[in-house]
C-alpha cells in the first residue's frame, strides 16, 4: 500500500497558492507576528540580583589599590561596593534556592558568580604572580620547557629534586605555556583559582546527587564548600591539581561501584530521610572491573603529581571499605600498587627519605596537628586570619555535627560521605608534612563536612510533624545567619595576608637581577623562600632560608647577624643575601621574626664590613659576602 504524501492545493490555472493569505498567515512575507518578550516575575527575581551584583563587583574592581596592601589585606581595600556585590549574590542565591528543584539554573548561575566574585580580582588587576608558591611553580615549568626533560635522581638544593620526582602537573603546564603560545605559565597562572574551581563544581554535583534528590541540598553544600574552602590549594599547583582527580574517582566509586545487593533496606524509601537518593544501580565485577581500568590513568596521573594526594585516596577507598555497599578491595589494591610503583621508582629518593623521619613523627598527633608557624601569627591580618581559620572548623564541625545527631537517616544512606570526611584523620598519627597536615586533613574531609553542615540548615522537604515545622522555621533564620558567616570568614582567611601574597614587578625584577649577578654554585641567602622569585633558576645556585627554624634560634641570630649568616657560609663559596618587602610582611606575619626583627636584620647587615651592599632601593636590598674586612 502506497503512503499518500500530502500536497498544498493548487490555485486556479495551476499556480500555486498565494503565500501569506491563509487565516495561519503571520501578514506580510509570510512571517508569524513577532510577540515581545516578556520576562516572568520568577526569572526577574533571579535575574536583577545577579545583574546589579556583576554591575558592581566591576564598578568596584578598578577602584581597589592592590599596589598599596596594609595590615589587613585586601579586607581594608576592598571598596563598599565590592562587599555589596557579596552580599547581593549571598541573597540572591538564597531566593534561588527555594526554586532549585524546578529551576536549577539560577543556583548554578549564582554559585558560578559567586567564585569568580571572589577569586577572580588577582587575575584580573595583579601585575604579577600572586603567592610565592605559584612564583616558584612557575619556575620549575620554565626549567622544565627548557630542558625537555625531568631528572628524578639529581640532587637539588631545598628538596627541590621532588618536583623531577612527580613531574606529572608540571609536564602538564609546560603543554599549556607551548599550546596557548605565550611565555610561560606566568600569564595564566593568577587564573588557577577560578579555573580549578569551575572544573570542580559538576564534580561536588555528581557526589551530592549520589546522595540526595533534593536540589537545594545539593546547591548548599556545594555553595558551603566554595565558602569553606579558604585552605589556599587551588593555585597553581600539584595539589590544586591531584584534588580535583581524588574527587573525580570519588565520584566515579560512589555512582558506579554499588556491590549486588548490598543495599538493603536502603532502597526502602520508608526508612530514609525524604532527601535520600536511591541508592545508584548495582555493578557486576566485570562493570567494576571496566571501571578500573577506566580509572587507572587518573590515579596514575594522581601519582604522578603529587606525593601525599595518593595516600589520601586509599585512606577513603579503605574507608569506604568499611561499607558493604563500596567493599571493592581489587580497586583499593590497585591504587596502592600504582602509588607503591610510583614511590619505588621516580620518587623513591624522597619516598625512603620521608620513611627514614616516620620514626620520630608516627605517633606524635600533637605535634603532627600543629599549623606550620614557627612561632605565632604577629600583626591585625595573620591573627585575624588566625581567629578566622579556627571559627571556620568550628562552624563546620558544628554543623555537620547537628546533622550526624539529629538526621540520622539520611546519615544512613549518606555514610560513605561521612566516611570520606574521617578518613584523611588517621594522618595526624603519621607525619606533619611539613607543618601542612592540619589543613591538608581539613581539606580532604571537606566534601563529606560541606554535605552534612549543609543537611543541618536545609530541612527535609517531605517531613511532617510539629518537629518538622520547628526545623522549618529555624532553618529559615540559620541558613542565611551560616552562610553570611561562612562568607564573612572566608574573606580574611583567604585575603588577610594578601601583602605576603603580593609583590610589584620591580621586586621581582630586582630579586631576578640578584640571582643573574650571581655565578653558577654561588648560595642565596634569604630570610624564608616565600616571597617571589625565590627560586629563579634554582637549578644553578643552592639556597638558604635562614629563619625558616625555631624562633628561639633566631633570636640568638638576631644578636649578630653578620657572625652568624658568615659562620653558614661555606668557606670560598661566593654568597648573595636578598631582602626584600615581601619577606619582611612574611616573617613578621608568620612569627619568624618578632616585630622589628627584619628591620635590625637590615640594618645589621648594611654595617657590616662581611657584607658589601650590590643593589638597593625601595624594592629591596642585595648584599655580597665578603670574608675579609677591608684595612
Amino acid at each position: 500500500m502506497q503512503r499518500s504524501v500530502p500536497t498544498a492545493v493548487a490555485a486556479p490555472g495551476g499556480a500555486p497558492p498565494p503565500q501569506g493569505t491563509g487565516a495561519d498567515s503571520g501578514g506580510a512575507g509570510g512571517r508569524p507576528p513577532r510577540r515581545p518578550v516578556r520576562l516572568s516575575g520568577h526569572t526577574l527575581l533571579g535575574l536583577l540580583p545577579l545583574l546589579v551584583a556583576a554591575a558592581l563587583w566591576v564598578y568596584a574592581l578598578p577602584r581597589i589599590p592592590f599596589r598599596e596592601i596594609g595590615d589587613y589585606g585586601l579586607l581594608d581595600r576592598f571598596p563598599a561596593p565590592y562587599y555589596a556585590a557579596l552580599a547581593l549574590l549571598t541573597c540572591g542565591f538564597l531566593v534561588a534556592l527555594r526554586r532549585a528543584g524546578t529551576a536549577p539554573p539560577w543556583p548554578a548561575a549564582y554559585t558560578v558568580a559567586m567564585l569568580v566574585a571572589l577569586k577572580a580580582p588577582p587575575a584580573v588587576l595583579y601585575d604579577s604572580v600572586r603567592y610565592a608558591w605559584a612564583s616558584k611553580h612557575d619556575a620549575v615549568i620554565t626549567r622544565l620547557l627548557a630542558e625537555g626533560t625531568v631528572h628524578p635522581h639529581a640532587e637539588l638544593s631545598g628538596g627541590m629534586s621532588a618536583y623531577d620526582q612527580w613531574p606529572g602537573f608540571f609536564s602538564l603546564d609546560a603543554a599549556l605555556v607551548r599550546a596557548f603560545g605565550v611565555e610561560s605559565a606566568a600569564s595564566f597562572v593568577n587564573w588557577a583559582p577560578v579555573a580549578l574551581g569551575l572544573l570542580t563544581l559538576p564534580v561536588l554535583l555528581l557526589i551530592y546527587r549520589t546522595f540526595t534528590d533534593d536540589w537545594r541540598l545539593v546547591w548548599t553544600a556545594v555553595w558551603i564548600f566554595q565558602l569553606a574552602n579558604w585552605v589556599g590549594q587551588d593555585y597553581l599547583s600539584p595539589q590544586g591539581f591531584a584534588y580535583l582527580l581524588f574527587l573525580t574517582v570519588f565520584a566515579v566509586v560512589v555512582r558506579h561501584f554499588v556491590r549486588p545487593g548490598s543495599a538493603g533496606r536502603l532502597r526502602d524509601r520508608t526508612l530514609l530521610d525524604p532527601a535520600a537518593a536511591s541508592v545508584p544501580p548495582p555493578t557486576t565485577v566485570r562493570q567494576r572491573a571496566v571501571c578500573v581500568l577506566i580509572l587507572v590513568p587518573l590515579i596514575a596521573t594522581i601519582n604522578a603529581s603529587h606525593q601525599l594526594t595518593p595516600v589520601m585516596l586509599c585512606a577513603t577507598l579503605f574507608a569506604l571499605c568499611l561499607t558493604r555497599r563500596y567493599r571493592n578491595i581489587g580497586l583499593l589494591v590497585v591504587t596502592g600498587l600504582i602509588m607503591l610503583a610510583w614511590d619505588l621508582t621516580m620518587g623513591r629518593v624522597l619516598f625512603l627519605d620521608t620513611l627514614a623521619t616516620l620514626k620520630d613523627s608516627a605517633g606524635d598527633l600533637l605535634s603532627n596537628s600543629r599549623a606550620g608557624y614557627a612561632g605565632e601569627p604577629t600583626g591585625p591580618g595573620p591573627e585575624l586570619v588566625g581567629t578566622a581559620n579556627i571559627l571556620m572548623v568550628l562552624a563546620l564541625a558544628a554543623l555537620a555535627g547537628t546533622a550526624v545527631l539529629l538526621r540520622r537517616r539520611l546519615v544512613r544512606s549518606a555514610l560513605p560521605l561521612l566516611l570520606a570526611a574521617a578518613a584523611p584523620v588517621p594522618m595526624f598519627a603519621v607525619n606533619d608534612y611539613g607543618g601542612e597536615m592540619l589543613f591538608r586533613v581539613y581539606l580532604f574531609g571537606l566534601p563529606g563536612t560541606a554535605f552534612f553542615a549543609a543537611a543541618a540548615l536545609v530541612p527535609a522537604a517531605g517531613a511532617r510533624g510539629r518537629a518538622a515545622r520547628l526545623g522549618r522555621r529555624a532553618a529559615a533564620v540559620a541558613l542565611p545567619v551560616a552562610l553570611a558567616a561562612l562568607l564573612a570568614g572566608f574573606l580574611p582567611s583567604y585575603y588577610g595576608k594578601e601583602g605576603m601574597h603580593y609583590a610589584p614587578p620591580a621586586e621581582l625584577a630586582l630579586t631576578e637581577r640578584a640571582y643573574d649577578r650571581a655565578p653558577d654554585g654561588a648560595l642565596i641567602l634569604a630570610t624564608t623562600g616565600s616571597f617571589p622569585g625565590a627560586y629563579h633558576r634554582y637549578d644553578h645556585y643552592e639556597r638558604w632560608f635562614f629563619t625558616e627554624q625555631e624562633v628561639p634560634e633566631n633570636l640568638k641570630m638576631l644578636a649578630d647577624p653578620a657572625g652568624y649568616l658568615s659562620a653558614g657560609i661555606p668557606a670560598g663559596r661566593p654568597a648573595y643575601v636578598i631582602l626584600t618587602p615581601t619577606q619582611e610582611k612574611a616573617v613578621i606575619g608568620e612569627g619568624y621574626l618578632p616585630p622589628g626583627g627584619f628591620a635590625k636584620l637590615r640594618a645589621d647587615l648594611k654595617r657590616s664590613p662581611l657584607f658589601r651592599v650590590v643593589e638597593e632601593n625601595e624594592h629591596g636590598l642585595v648584599l655580597a659576602y665578603r670574608p675579609t674586612t677591608p684595612e
